[in-house]
């Protein structure tokens, strides 16, 4: 099946923000049987880790709340996922920024924070507190997100 929406989410590196939203997110979806429906994909602003799997800290707090990340890849922001994806969600205003700066004209409105204008805290150089806090914005957000997904696919 292929899917009939698609969702980036972009952080800095593609290793602690974007990958947790991305399991999140695809978790909140499986719930409602619309896994196959929505392609949801991260990258990073940055292709620092290229290849690698999420910050360790990241997996560890997202899997004590059900998520998993072991499977994903770090990969950068390509000129062509601004024709591929349907949204592009910024992790933070830098971020949004960074991707207007890049992105065509015409596909603009395909940038955006998460719903509610949410940005999600760096915590890579904090401590487990950080990662806490990521996963109870991404939470809520996600869950704005994957409403809207469910009124776009209806």
């Amino acid at each position: 099946m292929s899917a009939d929406l698609s969702i980036l989410f972009i952080c800095t590196g593609n290793i602690c923000r974007s990958p947790t939203a991305e399991g999140v997110l695809r978790h909140q979806l499986e719930r409602r049987g619309l896994a196959d429906c929505v392609l949801i994909d991260s990258a990073g602003i940055q292709g620092w880790h290229a290849g690698e799997a999420p910050d360790e800290r990241s997996q560890d707090h997202a899997r004590r709340r059900g998520y998993e990340l072991c499977d994903q890849r770090a990969r950068a922001v390509r000129p062509d996922d601004f024709e591929r994806f349907d949204l592009l969600v910024a992790m933070d205003a830098g971020h949004l920024r960074e991707l207007r700066r890049r992105c065509p004209a015409a596909l603009q409105h395909k940038i955006s924070l998460l719903p509610g204008d949410i940005e999600i805290p760096d915590p890579y150089y904090g401590g487990p507190d950080g990662f806490d806090r990521v996963l109870d914005l991404l939470e809520s957000g996600c869950e704005r997100l994957a409403q809207i997904a469910v009124s776009r696919l209806a």
